[in-house]
This record gives structure tokens, C-alpha cells and sequence, in this order.
């Protein structure tokens, strides 16, 4: 299993880069839709916030099968949720264009 400070380093690296990217989009495009990029911002947080919270607390802790499954689901979700977050903020920048 993978040292939990480093998955937990991982969780806020890729959301911290996704926020970055949001406020690059809403500094460096004219007529940027501020709103919709907020939003984006908030809801990456949000898993930010859920991530770490089942990090912290995971399920079935006596078996290390169901615990590596466990990390596995969660690093799925984050790869998911910042893609996600990418697909929308790339809609975003397709409308300022």
C-alpha cells in the first residue's frame, strides 16, 4: 500500500493545479465567465474535502484486501473528479473564444 502522506499530497497537489488553472482562466480571458469557473472551484473542493475525509477514514480496516481496494477507489475518484473539473473548465474557455 502506498504511504497515506503521499496520496494525501496527491489529493491536494491535483486539486491545488486544477484551482491554479481556474483563476489563470478567469485573470488571463477577456470576458471570463467568473461564475462558472467559481463553481468549478468549489466543487474540486469539495472532493478535495471528501477525499480526505475517506482517506482518513477508510472501510474495512482488519483486511488488507478491502483496504488496498479502498485507496485504489479513491484514486480513481480523484482522477475522475479533476478530470471532470478539466472537461468543464475547457468548456468554459470554448465559450470565451
Amino acid at each position: 500500500m502506498a504511504n497515506l502522506r503521499n496520496l494525501k499530497k496527491d489529493i491536494d497537489f491535483l486539486v491545488g493545479q486544477v484551482v491554479l488553472d481556474c483563476f489563470e482562466y478567469i485573470h488571463a480571458v477577456d470576458g471570463a465567465d467568473r461564475e462558472g469557473a467559481y463553481e468549478i472551484i468549489a466543487d474540486v473542493l469539495g472532493l478535495r474535502n471528501n477525499l480526505r475525509n475517506r482517506v482518513n477514514h477508510p472501510d474495512g480496516k482488519d483486511n488488507p484486501g478491502m483496504v488496498k481496494k479502498f485507496y485504489h477507489k479513491v484514486g480513481q475518484d480523484l482522477v475522475e473528479g479533476c478530470d471532470k473539473a478539466y472537461d468543464q473548465l475547457n468548456k468554459l474557455i470554448g465559450q470565451a473564444s
